[in-house]
Parts: structure tokens; C-alpha cells; sequence
């Protein structure tokens, strides 16, 4: 069962990692990669704290308190994971020189979860 707490858990855990892998991009990584490289890791970066915000924000809510809607909580935490972490296993992979192919697909899977968690959200306010 999804909580509250593990909403706001979710959340703040992602965020922390947005700072710290934006700061890892913007300080280490961008002598290394190729600007098209460095606008894909910060578009992960940006993608995972956009969510990470909601998720905490969930956490708060009244009606989500009491029973957070399972299949859409699971959409945010599944789909940040997949998206913005399979963006930063493809470009790392990619500066190392030993492409990662198998994350391509991935990214999109992340992000139609990521859309269908923002569907649910829509009908749950409704």
C-alpha cells in the first residue's frame, strides 16, 4: 500500500538526487559532453524534480492521505525512475563510449507512465 509518507519519502529521495546529479552535470560533466549530451542529462534533472516536487506535494494532500491512489503513485515513483535514470545511463554510458542501447526504449516507457500518472491525478481531482 502507498502512504502518505512514502510519497513524500519518494519525493524528497528524488529531489536530493536531482541537486546533486544537476551540480554533478553542470560542474563535472559539461567539459565532457557534447551540448546536445549535457541538454539531455538536464532535461532528466528537470523531469525528476518536476516529479519529485509532486510527490511530495501528493504526500500533503487531505484526500490523498488518507488512501493515495495506488495505480497513480506508482505511475509518478516508476516513470521518474525510468525517464530521467534512463537518460543519465544513456549519456554516461555514451561519454564513456560504450553506449548503453538498451535504455533507448526506456525513456519513452518512463515518460507515457510519467503522462498516464498526470492522467490519473486529472481524474482523481475530478
Amino acid at each position: 500500500m502507498i502512504t502518505s509518507e512514502l510519497l513524500q519519502f519518494f519525493g524528497a529521495f528524488y529531489g536530493f538526487l536531482a541537486v546533486i546529479f544537476g551540480a554533478f552535470g553542470a560542474h563535472a560533466l559539461k567539459k565532457k559532453l557534447t551540448p546536445e549530451q549535457v541538454q539531455s542529462f538536464e532535461t532528466g534533472v528537470k523531469y525528476q524534480m518536476y516529479h519529485a516536487i509532486l510527490l511530495v506535494s501528493l504526500g500533503f494532500m487531505p484526500n490523498v492521505q488518507e488512501s493515495p491512489p495506488t495505480a497513480m503513485a506508482i505511475c509518478f515513483i516508476l516513470g521518474t525512475f525510468l525517464f530521467s535514470f534512463s537518460i543519465y545511463g544513456l549519456v554516461l554510458s555514451t561519454m564513456a563510449g560504450r553506449k548503453l542501447r538498451f535504455l533507448g526504449p526506456i525513456t519513452p516507457f518512463g515518460g507515457l507512465l510519467l503522462a498516464l500518472g498526470w492522467v490519473l491525478l486529472l481524474f482523481d481531482v475530478l
